[in-house]
């Protein structure tokens, strides 16, 4: 299973700038709601199907061995668990979550209140 590679052409980026072969990467089906999932903790497999609800298991098992494979997560006894790499990617990814309840609030301002209380808890989250 290929990852995409910097300085390889990758989706949206024929030089495979390194910010393009992430962009790839985490805009692939789950990849973000997985590391987001793992951000919490180590879990299993079924754990993270549990979790990610609509999942299928043969897309779980692909976008594991893919952030396996690119060093974002890795396995133990407890299960998947983020690098210190994805560590790294989740507290840049972080503030993302956050942006995104305020802009959800002006482009569906009809869910305005659930999108301030969503926007209140994330703040007081300590991950």
């Amino acid at each position: 299973m290929a990852i995409p590679i910097p300085g390889k052409p990758v989706r949206g980026s024929e030089s495979g700038a390194p910010i393009m072969a992430v962009f790839d990467l985490l805009g692939k089906r789950w990849a973000m709601g997985i590391i987001w999932n793992l951000s919490r903790g180590p879990s299993t497999f079924r754990g993270l199907q549990e979790h990610c609800e609509t999942i299928s298991p043969s897309i779980l098992n692909s976008r594991l061995k893919e952030l396996k494979e690119a060093q974002i997560i890795d396995r133990s006894l407890e299960g998947y668990h983020l690098t210190e790499m994805g560590d790294e990617l989740f507290l840049l990814l972080k503030p993302f979550g956050e942006w995104s309840l305020k802009w959800a609030k002006i482009v569906a301002p009809e869910e305005a209140e659930l999108w301030q209380k969503r926007l209140k808890e994330h703040r007081q989250k300590k991950i």
